[in-house]
């Protein structure tokens, strides 16, 4: 099964943690923003960030569907 074929059966989101190398926070919500618009998420919110050290720990949530979506999961169980 293939990544667009999964990604049809994430209920709302897919949550990233990550340590990323970044001068302060807002530097490093920015890229994990990027990152994840790299990888075809257009709809992101960074929902935990704490600078340390030489970087930051980051949570960030990649929403496949948003409630009232139309949903790729409902798809499969009528079929």
């Amino acid at each position: 099964m293939g990544t667009s074929q999964v990604l049809k059966r994430v209920v709302d989101a897919l949550d990233v943690e990550t340590f990323l190398l970044c001068r302060d926070e807002e530097e490093g919500r920015a890229l994990i923003q990027s990152l994840l618009k790299d990888m075809g998420f257009e709809d992101v919110d960074v929902v935990f960030a704490q600078h340390v050290g030489h970087g930051a720990r980051l949570r960030a949530r990649a929403y496949v569907h948003r409630p009232g979506d139309h949903y790729g999961w409902l798809e499969e169980e009528s079929s």
